[in-house]
């Protein structure tokens, strides 16, 4: 235990023991705290209060404090490692923040609520007292339903072999265990649960047959809200808690997408904006508060580490970012261990960085003609790795392509571009740019991190008709209907 060290969190009484010199923000993302600014420390959201032990303050550091204006106890967890025992406080539970840092307005009412973002990897429960919006605590995990696929279609194929009663039984426990964990420390009643996800999700916990979403057109006629009993969840809650999946968008667009779109605050400006959710779906909207354009494309795999030699999901282990400097690449590994793989933001590093270098060409070969690079000395990059990146990258451009079109519009009139999901945390914008993925200028990307969440919690205070208001002005388009999809695709194949 000599190279170990303990950090405990409140007010969720949690203790974690890590690496000594682990930055904090490989450790807090998986506890709902958000990096919506990417570890710069000009957001201050990742604030934290030091209430035991110690986490050095560097010069730059203690500027971003004093523009801030927070106290002496106060650390930004993008900059800090643990190098010793220490007990924080999580400042992300103090209120419901949005990317503009501000709480969104809501009806104070009697009771608690409970926000549910179920995703295709992750499941995150937040518990909320519904009088001032504080988030008293937070659960998160795996996804139970992952042992039949990492992806959305090998669910839909494990429920046509005839597992989806086993997958429902799985998520539905699942979510009752977490539920019970927060209330076991908060021992409240639960007066509201919002549950939002992807279209998948939606139908296999509720319980709705997926035969239509498994061929062309995968159109299914039960996108709506479903309502449910805690008695029929088998979930020990009052009886009269009213228990709600909000409805989907489109035949991939789920709730999850409905609710990041409630969080940009899309439908309340004039200009427009693009909503972009690099998860295991690739999900992407474009729209203002007039009309709203939605798609999905299949692009997650590469960037949640599927389909990728040794590719991983952000946690440790993985590399999360590249860079080059003293003639030489260095990787940050995720929990300071040595790498083990590379998720999906170090991918988009190398091929900045490789782009950059001319170690790979445009079209995405390999210019010194072997079939590998190495970036450490475990961890390399293929040609299939590239291909599979390319695949990717050209889904969400030539998507994001497609909607700006059907809305006439060109790039330059998009005021902003939110990355969603915790993957976003740690781009670097720059190269996401380098590589094509995203047409824009590096000032117009906002990382809102989990907009599902975020949304999620702002139903809980919101009626129908919110609900209503949004689905009336957005419109689900399915991208290989577009006759220019084929060739638009094949452009933004090439790296930038």
């Amino acid at each position: 235990m000599q190279n170990k060290v303990k950090i405990t969190l409140q007010p969720i009484d949690e203790t974690l023991v890590v690496n000594k010199g682990t930055p904090l923000i490989d450790i807090l993302h998986e506890y709902g705290v958000e990096f919506p600014c990417g570890g710069k420390g000009t957001c201050g959201q990742c604030k934290v209060k030091l209430l035991e032990g110690e986490l050095k303050i560097d010069s730059i550091q203690q500027e971003k404090l004093d523009t801030l204006k927070l106290g002496d106890d106060c650390r930004l967890a993008c900059y800090c490692n643990c190098e010793s025992d220490i007990t924080l406080e999580i400042s992300q539970f103090e209120n419901i923040i949005l990317a503009d840092s501000s709480t969104f307005e809501f009806k104070p009412q009697t009771g608690f609520g409970i926000a549910v973002d179920l995703g295709t990897t992750t499941v995150v429960v937040q518990l909320l007292n519904l009088k001032n919006g504080h988030i008293l605590d937070v659960e998160t995990a795996i996804n139970p339903q992952a042992k039949f696929g990492g992806d959305l279609i090998s669910r839909i194929q494990s429920c046509l072999d005839g597992s989806q009663s086993e997958m429902q039984n799985l998520i539905r426990n699942k979510i009752g265990e977490m539920i019970q964990s927060v209330l076991k420390k908060h021992p409240v009643e639960v007066a509201k649960i919002a549950i939002v996800g992807n279209t998948v999700m939606h139908h296999i916990f509720s319980g709705l047959i997926v035969n239509a979403l498994s061929f062309y057109p995968f159109e299914s006629p039960d996108l709506g809200a479903q309502h449910f009993t805690a008695n029929q969840l088998k979930w020990k809650l009052p009886l009269e808690s009213k228990i709600q999946f909000f409805p989907s968008v489109g035949s991939f667009v789920g709730s999850d997408i409905l609710a990041g779109i409630a969080a940009t605050k899309m439908t309340e400006n004039k200009t427009y904006s693009a909503l972009i959710d690099l998860g295991t779906n690739g999900e992407i909207v474009v729209g203002n508060r007039d009309k709203i354009i939605c798609a999905s494309t299949a692009a997650g795999p590469a960037f949640e580490g599927a389909k990728i030699s040794q590719g991983m999901r952000a946690t440790t282990g993985a590399i999360s970012s590249i860079i080059f400097k003293n003639g030489k690449l260095q990787a940050h590994v995720i929990g300071n261990v040595k790498a083990k793989g590379i998720c999906g933001s170090g991918l988009i590093d190398a091929m900045a960085i490789l782009l950059q270098q001319e170690k790979i060409g445009m079209f995405g070969e390999i210019n010194s003609g072997e079939d590998k690079i190495n970036l450490t000395n475990k961890v390399s990059i293929t040609q299939q790795d590239i291909r599979e990146f390319q695949l990717a990258k050209a889904a969400i451009a030539a998507g994001l392509q497609i909607l700006l079109n059907q809305l006439n519009i060109s790039f330059t009139e998009i005021e902003n571009v939110f990355i969603a999901g915790g993957f976003g945390n740690f781009l670097n914008i720059r190269h996401v740019i380098q590589t094509g993925l995203i047409e824009t200028q590096e000032d117009k990307i906002v990382k809102l991190g989990n907009t599902a969440l975020i949304g999620a919690k702002m139903f809980l205070f919101k009626d129908e008709q919110f609900i209503r208001d949004i689905l009336n002005k957005t419109t689900h388009l399915n991208l290989e209907a577009d006759l220019s999809f084929q060739d638009i695709y094949i452009e933004k194949l090439m790296l930038a």
